[in-house]
């Protein structure tokens, strides 16, 4: 209540004015101060009218007005940072586009990959969005690798689909056409990600004598860069990451992708499983762009229409 707009104190000193002095002062302090509960109520209602899904959001994000997003920034085209520094790409997107429907800002946080988990689960984010595929075992709190338990689970709202792909330098593909053809071979991965898992699996398949060398980096840049100054024989990578490296990268002479996909599995977003309510409306939200066009546009603006998906799916992943 600004104190400039009460001009005078009343003065009440006569017994008998007690009642009315106390009457005033009321109707001055309403005055002076509006009726808070009105203001609320309009604010609301204003808020409703233009982001639908406000409500559905759990009250202490209402009230920041901020889902902090916990993101592995250095993953072209899925989320990466531009000439200015700003974080672009097809998760920032669709993070924009779900926040106009739920009244919020989607704040993106870096971090390597493979903290992400760690980072929710200690409630450092409210979810995690980072080209990070859908799995039983990140769905159950299960390394990939020991099938030990490592921490809470958590659930996935799931917006995309991709593959895994495997690039060369241009000219060198070294008759790789399949993953048994990295036996003896050394490739380049991000750590922590299902690229990773892939190549650890097929290194165990190998031959004595020819295991797959594998070297795994905090980001996939670092591991492009390996490759490109000819430390490996080929990375493997996401489709859509390895498909921009491929197109992107030289002016497209450096790298080219070899075989096909595999392991194709949904994208999702992580979710505390204890946070059921944002969860859900981030189900809303996303289903929501699905259906008004917006999640189409982002699809085509990183060229990516192989992967979309035509409503939101919950822990999706095998």
């Amino acid at each position: 209540m600004p104190a400039r707009e009460i001009r005078r104190p009343v003065s009440c000193r006569p017994r008998t004015l007690a009642v009315a002095c106390a009457t005033l002062a009321a109707g001055l302090l309403l005055g002076a101060c509006g009726d808070q509960t009105k203001g609320t109520t309009a604010a609301n209602a204003a808020q409703g009218q233009s982001a639908p899904l406000f409500s559905q959001l759990p009250k202490p994000i209402q009230a920041s007005k901020v889902i902090r997003v916990g993101s592995d920034i250095a993953y072209p085209p899925v989320e990466f940072k531009d000439k200015t520094g700003e974080t672009v790409g097809i998760d920032p997107d669709l993070a924009d586009a779900m926040g106009k429907q739920l009244g919020v800002k989607f704040v993106f946080e870096n971090a390597t990959f493979d903290t992400l988990l760690t980072g929710l689960r200690s409630k450092r984010y409210d979810i995690a969005m980072s080209a990070m595929s859908d799995t039983k075992d990140r769905q159950n709190g299960v390394d990939a690798t020991t099938k030990k338990k490592v921490g809470e689970g958590v659930d996935f709202v799931d917006y995309f689909t991709a593959g895994v792909s495997v690039y060369t330098g241009k000219g060198k593909d070294l008759g790789i056409k399949t993953w048994s053809d990295l036996c003896g071979k050394k490739v380049v991965v991000q750590r922590g990600t299902v690229s990773h898992d892939l190549a650890k699996a097929q290194s165990a398949k190998c031959q004595a004598g020819r295991q797959l060398a594998i070297e795994a980096f905090d980001n996939d840049q670092q591991a492009q860069t390996r490759l490109r100054s000819g430390g490996a024989d080929a990375g493997a990578s996401d489709f859509p990451v390895a498909a921009y490296a491929v197109q992107t990268s030289g002016g497209g002479q450096d790298f080219q992708l070899v075989g096909e996909q595999v392991s194709a599995a949904p994208y999702g977003i992580a979710v505390a499983k204890s946070n059921t309510q944002l969860r859900d409306a981030l189900v809303a939200a996303l289903d929501a762009v699905i259906k008004n066009g917006e999640y189409a546009k982002v699809i085509s603006k990183w060229g990516v229409e192989d992967g979309a998906v035509t409503q939101s799916r919950t822990n999706g992943g095998s």
